[in-house]
């Protein structure tokens, strides 16, 4: 299926969840949030919640300042 990740196409099977396809991206690290079609998805949901086709997802990394 095809699905838009970071404004970029992407494939992935059925049934991928936001964890396995950060895993297989090497994008799992602390600090990220991630939107999938303009909602932000709770980090405790990324391993349950599954893609479809169309979906857009978005990947923030959060950044300190002051």
């Amino acid at each position: 299926m095809r699905i838009q990740f970071n404004d970029e196409p992407l494939e992935c099977t059925e049934g991928t969840t936001l964890s396995a396809l950060l895993a297989q991206l090497e994008q799992g690290k602390a600090g990220a949030a991630l939107a999938v079609n303009q909602t932000i998805i709770p980090r405790e949901q990324w391993s349950s919640y599954l893609l479809c086709e169309g979906d857009t997802i978005l990947l923030f990394q959060a950044i300190a300042g002051g």
